[in-house]
């Protein structure tokens, strides 16, 4: 299994077509017991919350979010973890809207030498 992604930090590698996280939004995961779970926000995102369940180096869980324009959103995603050369981790992520259509794939990548304080953790 790959490394936790307590107090992790990621970014999407290219802005998703059919969704709205885009290559500023930040997402700082935290993870204990099996239980994964996050904020994000930049770009076109106010503010988004994801919480779900690790099972190997699959994750699933649900997201919801509010973007910029005041409108809220929710979904599934289902995530595959794989580590990067330089030891940075991925999420392949296959998502779904719940709250409208649309469907889609997108990849985020661990920000280089970046980590969060310690806030939240359990």
């Amino acid at each position: 299994m790959t490394p936790s992604l307590d107090r992790r930090r990621f970014a999407a590698v290219a802005d998703v077509v059919a969704g709205e996280v885009g290559t500023e939004t930040v997402f700082t995961y935290h993870e204990h017991d099996g239980v994964v779970w996050a904020d994000y926000t930049g770009g076109s995102i106010r503010r988004g919350h994801l919480v779900g369940t690790r099972d190997g180096d699959r994750l699933d869980f649900r997201y919801v979010q509010l973007n910029n324009d005041g409108r809220t959103s929710s979904g599934h995603c289902v995530s595959e973890i794989s580590v990067l050369p330089d030891g940075r981790l991925r999420l392949h992520e296959t998502w779904s809207w719940e709250s409208r259509p649309g469907s889609g794939v997108s990849v985020v990548e661990e920000l280089p030498g970046v980590t969060d304080p310690g806030y939240g953790s359990r």
